[in-house]
């Protein structure tokens, strides 16, 4: 039985309840992909209306804690140092096109550290969460890393520019949070991207470090643009030596 604070809790239950919104409104973006007018404007207000209501159910026990959301950017409350991270749909452009990879993300930032983060695929019903000093889990089960140690081995994710940069065996699947929490689950080996936003990365980073793995310090870096490099600890060396241009 895994244990989980009253705060991942509410993150699940939050993260449960949009799901089906999600889900039947990506229905809707499939049917809306043959029409003239396309299915732009319907996933905006999917995107804001499911940052409404994550926004509402986190705060039906947590009153006070702040938000930093992707729609609606920072809403300080009285506890400023509890602060809701958001990103009701991380790879938009995929949910856009009908393309069923996208997820839901929360984390929750105490005195400037990430302790709990979820990211969430309705689609495949895929609940990857983390703790600090928990562990990692997909659904109920533990994640580990990835422990290959040779590079040539590995497969790696990143967005275009990354691709174009790199000469390593690339993936680039448009839901970064996804790609993070694949590298948590040994699935993929390594990330790294170049100006991301906070709320792309920050339950993934957690979920990385509680499944064994090595995450450079995203502190250092305004949260509009963080450059991330995570990987499994094994071959953390192998990729930071391969990127040092990057």
């Amino acid at each position: 039985m895994i244990s989980i604070s009253p705060n991942l809790n509410l993150m699940i239950k939050a993260a449960e309840k949009v799901s089906k919104l999600v889900i039947r409104d990506f229905g809707e973006v499939e049917k809306l992909q043959v029409s003239k007018k396309g299915p732009r404007d319907f996933v905006t207000k999917t995107d804001k209306y499911v940052e409404k209501i994550l926004i509402e159910e986190l705060s039906k026990t947590k009153k006070n804690y702040s938000f930093l959301s992707e729609e609606t950017g920072s809403i300080l409350n009285k506890d400023k140092e509890n602060i809701w991270i958001i990103d009701p749909i991380d790879g938009t452009t995929n949910f856009l096109h009908g393309i069923p990879h996208f997820a839901i993300c929360i984390a929750l930032q105490s005195k400037e550290e990430i302790i709990s983060g979820l990211i969430f695929d309705p689609i495949k019903d895929e609940l990857f969460f983390a703790e600090k000093n928990k562990g990692a889990f997909l659904n109920s089960h533990r994640l580990r890393v990835s422990n290959k140690n040779s590079i040539d081995d590995c497969l790696f994710a990143s967005n275009h520019e990354g691709l174009k940069f790199s000469n390593l065996n690339m993936r680039c699947s448009g839901c970064a949070a996804l790609d993070l929490a694949y590298v948590a689950s040994g699935r993929i080996d390594g990330f790294f991207h170049n100006k991301i936003n906070l709320w792309d990365v920050a339950a993934g980073t957690l979920l990385i470090k509680e499944a064994g793995g090595t995450v450079n310090d995203i502190n250092q870096f305004q949260t509009n643009d963080i450059n991330i490099k995570a990987s499994s600890s094994s071959i953390n060396s192998q990729m930071l030596e391969a990127l040092k241009e990057f």
